[in-house]
């Protein structure tokens, strides 16, 4: 069984009731709710929450929401992993017990479906412990600035000083989208980021963090510019079916 569980508690700081503030058109969670169910993954696609609100948008958009996160998981300092244990146990009590857990991230609309096809196609191949997605840092890391206390400038790692781009190791960040798992290396405590688990790589540009109201402009204007480009290659690839009802 898999379980999809997205965490959307509702006292975002930054951006005021992020998690359903309308985006592109919809409220902001609607759109991974979405993406997982057209996946065709899940047996139950569970919103772990604690505003009646949210959970009244989920669940018109197709998702669970069969119990009430506990005040003192969801409150500014809570961490992921405390709230999908307590999801776990949640679905235990109603003998929901799910072999594989996917968290997925309520601001993530950038989520597409063959992400998450390929994440759980890797965490089985692989036998991995988690399976989740990364991206590319845009700039090699081992030139990075960093200002001084005097307001000088000086480099993490001057001894790439000289060292050309293209011959330094790429690195990689957490993209902040999904998360397979083994339902016991979620109950357990094992580390996401370790030689065990398996980095499913974005393109950059598929990748937002949505924490600032200029965050949250760019990631719509980037958002609908995709939209409609992808709405021109449907209407210029003869390849792709078209509705003709429309």
């Amino acid at each position: 069984m898999k379980v999809c569980i997205i965490p959307a508690r509702g006292g975002s700081k930054r951006i005021l009731r992020k998690n359903i503030r309308e985006f592109c058109g919809l409220p902001m969670i609607a759109w991974p709710i979405q993406i997982a169910r057209e996946s065709g993954l899940f047996n139950h696609i569970v919103v772990s929450t604690e505003d009646e609100e949210i959970a009244g948008i989920a669940k018109a958009y197709g998702a669970e929401v069969p119990f009430s996160r506990p005040m003192d998981l969801a409150n500014d300092y809570t961490a992921t992993r405390p709230v999908i244990i307590n999801a776990i146990e949640e679905l235990g009590k109603i003998n929901v017990a799910p072999d594989y857990v996917c968290v997925i991230y309520p601001t993530a609309p950038f989520l597409q479906v063959d992400d998450l096809k390929h994440g759980f196609e890797q965490l089985i191949l692989k036998n991995a412990t988690f399976a989740f997605s990364v991206t590319n840092f845009s700039y090699p890391i081992q030139r990075a600035l960093k200002i001084n206390p005097t307001g000088s400038i000086s480099m993490y790692q001057p001894e790439y000083r000289m060292a050309r781009s293209q011959d330094l190791d790429a690195a990689y960040h957490d993209a902040g989208q999904f998360y397979w798992g083994q339902t016991e290396a979620f109950l357990v405590g094992d580390e996401v980021f370790s030689s065990l688990s398996v980095p499913i790589i974005l393109p950059n540009w598929r990748v937002h963090d949505i924490d600032t109201e200029e965050d949250f402009v760019r990631a719509e204007l980037i958002f609908e510019a995709l939209k409609m480009r992808n709405k021109k290659l449907e209407l210029t690839n003869p390849y792709i079916p078209r509705n003709t009802n429309t």
